[in-house]
């Protein structure tokens, strides 16, 4: 099996202005240090009008910042989006990319995700892909083959572990508290990663978040499954105190 750090990525959505978001980030960085920890990389994902201050917040430790959107072009006349290079030159690292808020809220198709993923590839970033079946489509019975086409349609040319991951979030479970079952999980993971051969290079090696309620109380089982390889979490992203343990919660 091919080693894989765990990555635990914050989504912190709509969340947190230039002081409270700049405190949060740096009550991290604290606790992470200058040398990320042997089992586990740590990500936060503000919004991008405080990319910059949270980026100078976490200077000088192993905490990484990420940007929670992007457009598919360098420039343009694109009121209101963010290139990916602008995202870089605030301090990001990382980008999510095809969330279910952006595929729902904003009617993103899987093509559109794939112009913003080779766009972060192009910027120099790490694109989180993420992919996520609707309640009716699981009691459907629809949910692998839907994740799986949103995987073959999200996925850019000359993606690669290192600069590419998957997080499978379902969308109903997102912000709702509930999970699915444990049994489900491993199965929709194990799935995305026979479908990640011939989308990658070198599927073995790319991480594969799970999201969707993520919380301290159910880190540790979920975190034990094969070919769950980090979170990305929401809501407790956003208290230190939660952040910090489900990332101790690595095995």
């Amino acid at each position: 099996m091919t080693a894989r750090r765990y990555l635990i990525a914050g989504n912190w959505k709509m969340h947190c202005r230039q002081s409270d978001g700049a405190a949060l980030a740096a009550d991290l960085a604290a606790r992470v240090g200058p040398t990320a920890d042997p089992r586990f990389d740590l990500l936060v994902c503000p919004p991008a009008t405080i990319i910059s201050p949270v980026s100078q917040a976490v200077s000088g430790s192993a905490v990484a910042v990420g940007g929670q959107d992007c457009h598919a072009q360098v420039q343009g006349a694109h009121t209101g989006d963010i290139a990916a290079e602008m995202l870089a030159d605030a301090g990001a690292a990382f980008v999510i990319v095809g969330h279910s808020e952006r595929r729902t809220n904003h009617g993103e198709s899987s093509a559109t995700i794939k112009g913003k993923a080779a766009a972060a590839l192009r910027a120099g970033l790490t694109a989180i892909i993420c992919v996520g079946e609707t309640e009716a489509q699981r009691d459907a019975g629809q949910a692998e083959s839907v994740v799986a086409e949103q995987l073959t349609g999200s996925i850019p040319d000359g993606a690669t572990a290192s600069n590419s991951v998957i997080a499978y979030e379902p969308v109903w479970a997102i912000g709702t508290g509930r999970t699915p079952t444990l049994a489900d999980i491993a199965a929709m993971h194990g799935m995305i990663r026979e479908k990640l051969s011939g989308l990658v290079t070198d599927p073995g090696a790319v991480r594969i978040l799970y999201g969707g309620s993520v919380k301290p109380s159910n880190a540790a089982e979920i975190l034990g499954l094969a070919d769950v390889d980090g979170a990305l979490v929401g809501g407790a992203s956003l208290k230190a105190d939660d952040f910090w343990a489900i990332a101790q919660a690595c095995p």
